[in-house]
């Protein structure tokens, strides 16, 4: 199951998974194209590797990579206990 997580003011989305069996958690994230429909990228965490870019250039990946880290303790404690309804008790 991946939980809504973040919606950036360009319409960016970013989703996380629930913590994994290999104790990694899925961040996808995606932005709507007019020509291509939706560029995206998914992101693993604890380690940050990066898989399946279509659509972003290197710049957008750095911006995007930058917000994963600056709350990257956010999403894997979301994660943790099923995204952030569930962590924050509403």
């Amino acid at each position: 199951m991946m939980y809504p997580f973040l919606t950036l003011d360009d319409e960016t989305e970013i989703t996380h998974s629930e913590l994994l069996p290999s104790g990694k958690v899925k961040v996808y994230i995606e932005k709507p194209d007019e020509k291509d429909c939706f560029h995206h990228m998914i992101c693993y965490l604890p380690d940050y590797s990066i898989d399946d870019v279509y659509g972003f250039s290197n710049d957008e990946v750095d911006k995007y990579m930058n917000i994963v880290r600056s709350t990257a303790h956010l999403i894997m404690e979301f994660a943790e206990e099923g995204g952030f309804e569930r962590a924050s008790g509403l």
